[in-house]
């Protein structure tokens, strides 16, 4: 078990996602969780007032598996298969973030100053999290695609527009956690 429980080799992950992506290019398939959203939308009727969700999701229905596959497997490897040691921050992150108030993780995956249920009893926090997630919903829709489906999908098959997105996920990133928020915090 301590093989399954321990932080894997960057080497190891990475050749088992490049075995996935030539397994779905084998298949005729794109990697991209984003479309997902517009498949359940789909499904649920929405292309009925909104032609942007009029379109055959069931053609996408191996991808909804692939949904469904990664949260059962988040969950699992979240509560049964990781140890608190995996969690490593770097000590002058830690130091930062407790600058403007955000805990250190102390072996958890999220710090609870954000993502903790005390988030229900702010109302500047729970505006950050919905704020934060339409714009990420919005800009990955926008963006022709998420950072996973971009970065992992479309670089190994040499899109030209999904390099300028990841570039555009970096530099977004940098500015957010150097510029904006420091200063929500």
């Amino acid at each position: 078990m301590d093989f399954i429980t321990s932080t894997w080799h960057w080497s190891i992950s990475g050749f088992l996602i490049g075995l996935v992506m030539l397994t779905l290019l084998y298949f005729g398939r794109t990697f991209g969780m984003s479309t997902n959203l517009r498949s359940i939308c789909s499904f649920m009727g929405a292309g009925k007032k909104v032609s942007f969700f009029d379109w055959d999701w069931k053609s996408q229905r191996w991808n909804l598996v692939v949904v469904a596959g990664a949260m059962l497997g988040g969950y699992f490897a979240t509560h049964f298969l990781s140890a608190a040691s995996n969690v490593s921050i770097n000590p002058e992150t830690i130091q930062k973030l407790q600058k403007i108030g955000i805990d250190a993780p102390n072996g958890k995956l999220l710090p609870d100053a954000i993502f903790g249920a005390g988030v229900f009893h702010s109302l500047q926090k729970m505006l950050f999290l919905i704020l934060g997630g339409f714009l990420i919903g919005f800009g990955s829709r926008y963006a022709g695609g998420c950072t996973s489906g971009h970065a992992i999908s479309g670089l190994s098959n040499f899109q030209s527009p999904s390099l300028k997105a990841v570039i555009g996920f970096f530099i977004g990133g940098l500015i957010m956690v150097n510029l904006i928020f420091p200063l929500i915090f």
